[in-house]
């Protein structure tokens, strides 16, 4: 049974819309949340269509039913702000980059957080880096009841918040940590979704903060650099090196998020000026 765990903090007129990763929940962006809304940020934690619940619950999504719940949530925030900002986590950061491309007239900015194009950090196994490979045995209905489970460090170099993250997360509380392992189907919907994303970077027009961990655990800095070279916009890169992949709540989260309002505002105080010039 899937459970409702996104948030939604009042601000001004400038609001930022926050997409988890694949398997994740809300609470994995609700400290960057928190910190945006504290800048004076309307912020909503959203959450993917098919997340927080059990397994068969995401299996019966894939990449086009999470990107239509992000659309959706977008729709809703443009009701109660005048500039809309959108940030990602790991698979969420290719879902906001996919909306800055479809959307490049509503869309004012974006946090490319831990991208995640493909799995090829240093604690990903030599056997699951070649899941590139799923949506072919997708297509031949095979290993649907098969999942990547996930390893340690789990993305957290903090080890303390580690402990506590993974203790949730392997006792069965997905709403709170997200779920243990990465189903094969699931993971190759992401693939799918990738691919798009890929192809899509050129239409990117709106200016992206590219932050990832040096150090990324499960995604390297590749990803990164695939974002830079790919978008049409204005891009500055932050790269971490004290964190892991889950850069929202590690070790450097208080650097990311002031460094992500200041990125807003300064989006926001330029539009302001145009405005004021025109």
């Amino acid at each position: 049974m899937i459970q409702q765990t996104d948030f939604f903090l009042e601000g001004g007129r400038s609001g930022v819309l926050l997409i988890h990763g694949l398997t994740g929940t809300p609470m994995e962006m609700k400290l960057l949340g928190k910190g945006l809304n504290n800048a004076g940020f309307t912020v909503h934690g959203m959450q993917l269509a098919g997340h927080c619940g059990n397994v068969e619950d995401l299996l019966a999504t894939g990449w086009r039913d999470w990107y239509a719940s992000v659309e959706r949530a977008a729709d809703a925030m443009l009701g109660k702000v005048d500039q809309l900002f959108v940030g990602g986590l790991s698979m969420g950061a290719l879902l906001a980059l996919k909306l800055a491309a479809d959307q490049p007239g509503r869309i004012a900015g974006v946090g490319v957080y831990g991208a995640t194009f493909r799995y090829d950090g240093w604690s990903i196994p030599k056997l699951a880096r070649l899941s590139f490979l799923l949506p072919l045995l997708k297509k031949l209905g095979i290993g649907r009841d098969r999942s990547f489970m996930e390893q340690p460090p789990y993305g957290i170099r903090d080890e303390r918040l580690r402990a506590q993250v993974s203790a949730a997360m392997l006792g069965g509380d997905s709403a709170a940590a997200g779920l243990p392992g990465n189903p094969w189907y699931s993971l190759a919907e992401m693939y799918g979704l990738a691919a798009s994303v890929r192809r899509q970077l050129p239409q990117v027009t709106a200016p992206c903060l590219v932050a990832h961990a040096s150090n990324d655990d499960v995604a390297s800095p590749k990803n990164a650099e695939l974002v830079v070279r790919g978008v049409s916009a204005p891009t500055e890169l932050l790269l971490l090196e004290d964190s892991y992949h889950m850069i929202t709540i590690d070790k450097q989260r208080r650097t990311l998020i002031d460094r992500s309002a200041a990125f807003f505002d300064g989006i926001v105080a330029s539009n302001g000026t145009q405005r004021a010039a025109a």
